[in-house]
């Protein structure tokens, strides 16, 4: 009786170098499963409230109103070009408010999954990515409600507007860029999850969210707009209203260094969700 010898395929595993590792090709073969993720995101936000989906526009409503009592009533803060402030604020919240929710959701992205991520293999970064876009619903209703306001003040629509989708794509990078990062340091230290809020307070204070930047002293302008959402609130303000300052070489600047930190913390993020199952 002849032997027939047959060769079994040989599987070979090699670590992932150089851009590979970032898994990108993975990211996008699991693109359904970001759908899916998204979508359950933005479902289980208002789940099981009084409101419902009424709290997209009830929010941004109730975040004007508050500053516009505040700041513009009792503090008295002068916006450029004497907009009213209620469309002041209005325009800043717009991206605000996009990017707060979607660092806080992308922070906690490996944490509040950790049930899901022990029990089936899938890139962790779709996680995060989905919790930050799942703003973009949050982020079309303070849109409604800013466009609604331009009507009732009288202000015309402006050609400047076709600037929104990119200044709103900056937005999410920089929330990636800030949420990878402080998803990686919650695996390890759990306290990152309280530190996120007075973070974003910082950052807002630090952005000009309630006041013009013509506030801050002449010396620090050139620090001070090297924060990324500086730029994307001015350039919202300037396409929406035409006040402010359209992008300038200050904010392409801040954009290359935020993409630097935003690759860096891919790669970190990357080798950490290689262990985190034995973390969390």
């Amino acid at each position: 009786m002849q032997t027939v010898n047959v060769e079994l395929p040989t599987t070979v595993i090699q670590p992932s170098h150089g851009w590979s590792s970032l898994g990108l090709r993975d990211i996008w073969e699991y693109r359904e499963l970001l759908y899916l993720l998204v979508w359950r995101e933005v479902r289980g936000t208002y789940r099981q409230t009084a409101l419902g989906a009424s709290w997209l526009f009830v929010r941004p409503l109730l975040n004007m109103l508050m500053l516009s009592l505040v700041f513009g009533g009792l503090v008295k803060i002068k916006p450029d070009d004497n907009l009213p402030y209620p469309l002041f604020s209005l325009a800043a919240l717009l991206p605000w408010g996009f990017f707060s929710n979607a660092v806080l959701r992308a922070a906690g992205s490996l944490v509040l999954n950790m049930e899901i991520i022990s029990k089936v293999y899938f890139p962790r970064m779709i996680i995060a990515i989905a919790g930050a876009l799942s703003g973009l619903a949050d982020f079309v209703a303070a849109l409604i409600i800013l466009l609604i306001a331009m009507l009732i003040y009288g202000k015309p629509l402006r050609i400047e507007m076709i600037w929104i989708p990119a200044l709103l794509f900056v937005s999410l990078l920089f929330a990636l860029t800030v949420g990878l990062w402080l998803a990686t340091l919650s695996v390890k230290y759990r306290d990152v999850s309280f530190a996120v809020n007075f973070l974003l307070q910082a950052m807002m204070y630090l952005s000009p969210v309630i006041y013009p930047v013509n506030l801050v002293p002449a010396s620090l302008q050139g620090v001070y707009r090297l924060n990324p959402m500086t730029g994307i609130i001015e350039g919202f303000r300037w396409a929406m209203l035409g006040s402010g300052h359209p992008p300038d070489t200050t904010f392409y600047i801040s954009m290359c260094i935020m993409l630097v930190a935003l690759v860096a913390g891919a790669f970190v993020f990357r080798r950490t969700e290689r262990t985190i199952v034995d973390v969390l």
